[in-house]
């Protein structure tokens, strides 16, 4: 890792193994502030020479599309851009973006953006170079041929899927999230520039930092945690927590706190290592039949649940209470309902206009998501509904 990320993570005194993001699933990553310029010649050393570079129409609204192209042809790589990807990427999304690479000829694959991006690209891989349907891949190693060389960079601090071996994809017909894992679905490299989170409009900050903060929250107590994983997962909170506000208020006045956003993009990034060494649980359980029923993002519906959550597992799981406990003098409920007011998100199902009558259907869909299975306490329908009620009003 180049100097930059020593010093800015010196004065938290985290094991070398965390500075060096040594349990990425990804090849190594290139830190620091204006690094996209090295795109090309990064995406070079993968053996790429005709590259598509997966991304939404916002992002290449802002400009920053334009600097890949340009870094990526400097180096003598043919690039073709496909912008056509949605948030909360379904199997229709993938399809599209993999007709596009095949069609286009392309040996490798830039996926540019948010975690929508980034797994529309990872989807599109599976497909590229092993065929058949997403849902073919849906679990861990199905996999079976080596895929293209895949470039992460992500342009929030949000999912951390750039050092995931996952893609999330929704199924187009029945909503069912569909977590698809292989080592070789992970990148080759990751560009992990701060600069690229300057642009972004303040309500994805916003959502994209609630989603990074329950991703270190829930890997750090859920049944699969090690002490390696929950290294990384405090890690995470920790830098997160220390920059949200000032990043918050960065977006909201258009000014940009370029170390409090250094920190963030850091932070979310060991969160998404947390969740490949170990696992999610219930409040994203919880969050994805809200957005899949109602189009509701996928960070408020997650910090919409959170808090109801935390207090759930302090509840019914003592291992989960001594780790929340071992964070901050204030329950970590706490913190996050003062993130999502400081956002200005809602803080209750009944503002987001979701119909109480809905309640014990949205339980049943969340007992059956895959990540519920890991969470510290136990859930089933019933117990999740409890949960949804606290979040109703």
């Amino acid at each position: 890792m180049p100097e930059a990320i020593d010093q800015l993570l010196e004065p938290y005194g985290f094991p070398d193994f965390v500075r060096r993001f040594e349990h990425s699933a990804s090849g190594p990553v290139h830190f620091g502030a204006g690094v996209r310029a090295q795109l090309g010649d990064i995406s070079a050393q993968a053996g790429i020479r005709r590259a598509i570079l997966v991304t939404d129409s916002g992002i290449a609204a802002t400009g920053h599309v334009d600097d890949g192209v340009d870094a990526l042809r400097e180096a003598g790589i043919e690039v073709l851009v496909h912008q056509d990807v949605r948030e909360n990427p379904t199997t229709e999304d993938v399809d599209r973006c993999q007709r596009a690479a095949e069609a286009f000829a392309a040996d490798g694959i830039i996926g540019f953006g948010g975690g929508s991006s980034l797994d529309t690209a990872k989807g599109a891989n599976f497909l590229l170079t092993n065929g058949g349907q997403m849902k073919d891949y849906w679990g861990v190693g199905k996999a079976t041929k080596p895929m293209l060389p895949l470039i992460a960079v992500p342009t929030t601090s949000g999912t951390g899927s750039e050092c995931q071996s996952f893609a999330l994809i929704a199924d187009a017909e029945t909503h069912a999230k569909m977590a698809c894992g292989d080592k070789k679905a992970a990148a080759a490299a990751v560009v992990l520039d701060p600069e690229l989170t300057e642009t972004m409009p303040a309500v994805v900050t916003a959502n994209t930092g609630i989603d990074a903060l329950a991703h270190a929250l829930e890997t750090l107590v859920c049944n699969k945690a090690t002490d390696r994983s929950r290294t990384y997962s405090r890690a995470a909170w920790r830098l997160i927590r220390d920059s949200f506000g000032d990043v918050l208020s960065a977006s909201v006045d258009g000014a940009g706190t370029k170390r409090a956003r250094a920190l963030m993009h850091v932070g979310a990034s060991l969160a998404g290592i947390a969740i490949e060494e170990s696992m999610l649980g219930v409040a994203h359980s919880c969050a994805n039949p809200l957005t899949a029923h109602y189009g509701i993002a996928h960070g408020q519906a997650v910090g919409v649940m959170l808090p109801h959550v935390l207090r759930f597992n302090r509840e019914h799981s003592a291992a989960a209470a001594e780790q929340y406990a071992a964070l901050d003098e204030a329950h970590p409920a706490q913190v996050i309902l003062d993130f999502l007011d400081q956002a200005q998100l809602a803080t209750s199902l009944a503002a987001l206009g979701v119909p109480r009558e809905d309640l014990s259907m949205l339980a049943r869909e969340a007992a059956q998501q895959w990540t519920a299975q890991f969470n510290p306490a136990p859930v089933d329908a019933q117990s999740l509904q409890r949960i949804y009620e606290a979040a109703f009003s």
